[in-house]
């Protein structure tokens, strides 16, 4: 039976989870739907994902089209309201067989959407791992129990709620089995993974219980963190386990003290910045990532000077840099709006500046020998996730020693080690 096809917007726990419900839709025999899973961070992703829809059905007039995710755990009347949509889905009945069976059959209501706040367990679910053979993206969480200031995604996606860690280990262990060489921990909130579950569980525990019960997995990496959460075991193994990656991505958002307050952020300046130092202290070549917000409402030049500047204070390497958008709902959105052109012109500052450590970062990698893991036969990452790009072909899913030789773009070149 064929798969449905599934367009995918927003976060990488989405992308994990469209793996989930490709399975799930071929087995319950949905190979001619056309399945949407939303975004609902900004007001622009719900109109992309609106625009899709109407895309969709245009170009396939007969398709069951349903969609789902966190757009349309929130605005569920709103998509029902589109003519081209025939089922929306809520974000937890995505996850489950039986929601693919009915809708195989029709038998089911247009509007499956339950309240997402009653939702108290997380179940782990087996999939080969997706992106390449090499990497799977494993969920250990779901939810969030914080209330930023600008995020709407803690009433889409419920409460956190973490999946136990006997399951996680075993989903670990037969992806390895399959082959895979490395995995990533994934989720909305991982850093607040276990408070849910019995015990003191937390995820530098989960961490040492993966790396200690499955020896033969080669490298482990950890989606992006929240710092302020970050627990003595999950510093302990940054410390002392080589197969954990020395790469964190951080939940910053602003570097400037009145702007976090006001995003409603649980780390000061001074905090994220003594973090960084703490990291590389630990494990020296630690190289570091963040999301940045740029143009928070409020926000004069003073603050996103301070924005800008963390960047050098806490020696990031990778941004991931956002313009603020307006999400209705959440109380940033009610706050004074910085204007756009003020916004796009800061986003693009941080993005130059983004671009200069970057490169900074690669520059200070050539010459060295890096062991690489192939996702193809002429590309693969470094243990700190560096792409490059090799000049003799290896195989995808081996792990090669390389030389670093140069640049090309935002990614290394290198050739074989003998």
């Amino acid at each position: 039976m064929s798969a449905p096809e599934i367009l995918t917007f927003g976060c990488r726990l989405n992308a994990y989870e469209t793996e989930v419900m490709r399975c799930l839709g071929q087995e319950a025999g949905l190979g001619d739907a056309v399945i949407i899973n939303t975004c609902a961070v900004t007001g622009e992703a719900v109109r992309q994902a609106r625009q899709a829809i109407r895309k969709a059905r245009r170009a396939q007039p007969d398709a069951k089209i349903i969609v789902t995710g966190c757009a349309a755990q929130l605005e569920p009347e709103m998509f029902s309201a589109m003519g081209e949509v025939d089922h929306v889905i809520g974000n937890a009945e995505k996850m489950k067989a039986e929601t693919f069976a009915t809708l195989a059959t029709s038998d089911t209501e247009r509007v499956l959407v339950d309240d997402i706040q009653s939702v108290r367990e997380t179940a782990s679910h087996m999939i080969d791992g997706f992106g390449s053979r090499t990497r799977a993206y494993v969920q250990i969480q779901n939810g969030c129990d914080h209330r930023c200031t600008f995020c709407i995604i803690p009433f889409a996606r419920g409460a956190s709620r973490s999946v136990p860690a006997g399951e996680v280990v075993a989903q670990i262990r037969g992806l390895v089995e399959n082959g895979t060489r490395e995995v990533v921990l994934t989720g909305v909130d991982i850093t607040a993974y276990g408070a849910d579950l019995p015990g003191e569980l937390a995820l530098g525990n989960l961490v040492r219980k993966i790396l200690k019960l499955v020896p033969e997995l080669d490298r482990l990496r950890l989606s992006s963190i929240d710092s302020v959460e970050a627990d003595p075991d999950l510093l302990a193994a940054i410390a002392e386990e080589e197969r954990l990656m020395p790469h964190l991505h951080l939940s910053l958002q602003a570097g400037h003290d009145i702007t976090l307050k006001r995003m409603k952020r649980r780390h000061s300046r001074a905090q994220a910045i003594e973090f960084c130092q703490t990291i590389r202290d630990l494990r020296a070549d630690m190289v570091f990532g963040a999301d940045l917000i740029a143009g928070f409402p409020t926000e004069t030049e003073e603050m996103f000077d301070g924005t800008r500047s963390i960047i050098g204070e806490c020696g990031l390497t990778y941004l991931h840099v956002f313009p603020y958008s307006v999400r209705e709902g959440t109380p940033a959105g009610r706050m004074p709006q910085v204007d756009g052109a003020t916004i796009k012109a800061r986003a693009a500052r941080l993005r130059a500046e983004g671009s200069l450590v970057l490169e900074r970062h690669l520059q200070g990698q050539v010459g060295s020998a890096q062991p690489i893991l192939m996702e193809s036969e002429t590309r693969g990452r470094t243990p700190q996730f560096t792409p490059l790009d090799m000049a003799e072909p290896a195989c995808a899913g081996d792990i090669v020693s390389a030389r670093v030789t140069g640049l090309n773009g935002g990614a290394l070149e290198g050739t074989l080690l003998q």
